[in-house]
């Protein structure tokens, strides 16, 4: 899927029915400009760019919330930083580079390897007329502030999974790297047109090109950093590590929950049709639908394997529904994204205890959530779409994980040797929050 379309692609047929949304705006037409039935389109998808966009910045809150809950109360104010310097990183560098390193596809590799770099995004002109809006799908700066809000949600991903031990400047050098240049290199095959779309892989809002990658990322990380001090114990146990606050969790999850709305229906990439209003709606209903399969299934699994429900492992499995979902929210039914949701839900139940046998200390469960059920929602668009094929989707797959995990792998090994990504020993069981920060997050509480 071309999530970057050209201008001069609205056609007749599109603007009429646009007309039929919005009637009353058509009387403000005179004889020197375009009708609503010529500008419709721009103005209606304009706005479901700017909508979809703020719901999905607000996952920001709802990564930060979940983070901060399942940390402990001494680690909770580096979690908070992480999250607002992320972002803020992630939109200088996706202007400054990622956008029109992404976009259009490869076209990038033909006019050499310099110029991206020096090719920053530029906003429509101040008061655009009418005429000259007519020419394209939407406003430049809704559609970049839509492709920057994914690209953060991908780096923040790695915050979770790394929390606790990791050093805040390292991490955001590597931030820094991932948003302006891996993500919006590997985005390009597939969003920018490039040769995964080319070749027929279908990923609708990104299961694979945001989840997986932010996954195969967290992976690298939680490989080359190690697990936190006290998580495994010298029989091969695993000491669990309980949260600072569920509720907060809990609540970062359902922020989390509300912003999928924006980054699944905004994937639409336009409302200028009564048919696109009505796949908006429908993507809606579909990705409400597996969050909340996800969720049950993980109760009920926990119930029976545990004996107790345990409620991360009920927070992550709508997590996981909503990633299964990602990749083709649009054509499945109801009863289709149940499915789809309930095995991203069996996934995170199934995958958690998974990494701990391997040592693979994961603080929030990125891995499985964003990792595991991204390959799996990738794999599932071939019930449902008939033009996706197995192989091709496989073949996604393996591209974005190779590319991702090598290159999060190599770097976080530079990292490593120039900068050391890890705090000490006494820091670490101290809590970052004042060794590095100066600063709690509860001053009036113990530390947990």
């Amino acid at each position: 899927m071309n999530r970057y379309i050209q201008p001069g692609t609205i056609t007749a047929g599109l603007a009429a029915a646009a007309l039929t949304l919005v009637p009353s705006l058509a009387f403000a037409q005179d004889a020197a400009t375009p009708g609503f039935d010529e500008i419709g389109p721009y103005i209606m998808t304009t706005l479901l760019f700017c909508m979809a966009g703020f719901l999905v910045f607000f996952m920001a809150a709802g990564f930060a919330m979940l983070e901060g809950g399942l940390v402990r109360s001494k680690n909770v104010t580096m979690q908070m930083t992480k999250n607002i310097a992320l972002y803020s990183f992630a939109a200088i560098m996706y202007w400054l580079i990622g956008f029109n390193l992404m976009y259009p596809g490869d076209a990038w590799i033909m006019a050499g390897w310099v110029g991206p770099f020096f090719s920053q995004t530029v906003l429509d002109p101040v008061g655009v007329g009418a005429a000259d809006a007519a020419l394209d799908y939407a406003s430049v700066g809704s559609d970049f502030f839509f492709q920057l809000v994914f690209v953060a949600a991908t780096a923040s991903i790695v915050s979770g999974a790394l929390a606790e031990r990791i050093k805040l400047w390292p991490f955001l050098v590597f931030v820094i790297l991932l948003t302006g240049v891996m993500y919006p290199i590997s985005g390009s095959w597939q969003w920018g047109g490039g040769w995964l779309s080319e070749a027929g892989f279908s990923d609708f809002a990104g299961s694979t090109v945001v989840h997986s990658v932010g996954g195969w990322a967290a992976l690298a990380g939680a490989i080359v950093l190690g697990p936190r001090i006290g998580k495994y114990g010298k029989d091969g146990k695993v000491h669990p590590i309980p949260g600072s606050n569920l509720a907060l969790a809990t609540l970062g999850t359902f922020i989390l929950w509300l912003g999928w709305f924006g980054f699944n229906g905004g994937s639409q990439l336009a409302m200028g049709t009564v048919g696109d209003v009505s796949d908006v709606s429908r993507i809606f209903a579909n990705t409400n639908m597996a969050a909340a399969s996800g969720s049950v299934t993980a109760l009920i699994l926990t119930q029976v394997m545990y004996k107790k429900p345990d409620l991360t492992m009920v927070l992550n499995g709508a997590l996981a529904g909503l990633v299964s979902i990602t990749a083709e929210p649009l054509a499945p039914t109801l009863f289709g994204s149940l499915w789809i949701g309930a095995v991203g839900g069996l996934i995170v139940v199934l995958a958690v205890p998974m990494l701990d046998k391997f040592k693979i200390d994961d603080v929030v469960g990125a891995v499985p959530v964003h990792l595991f059920a991204g390959i799996w929602g990738t794999i599932a668009v071939v019930f449902y779409n008939g033009d996706a094929s197995l192989g091709t989707q496989l073949m996604g797959i393996i591209a974005f994980g190779v590319f991702t995990f090598v290159g999060s792998l190599a770097l976080w090994f530079i990292l490593k040797t120039v900068m050391g990504i890890r705090v000490d020993e006494e820091t670490e069981i101290n809590g970052l929050d004042m060794v590095e920060l100066g600063m709690e997050a509860y001053p009036e509480f113990s530390k947990g």
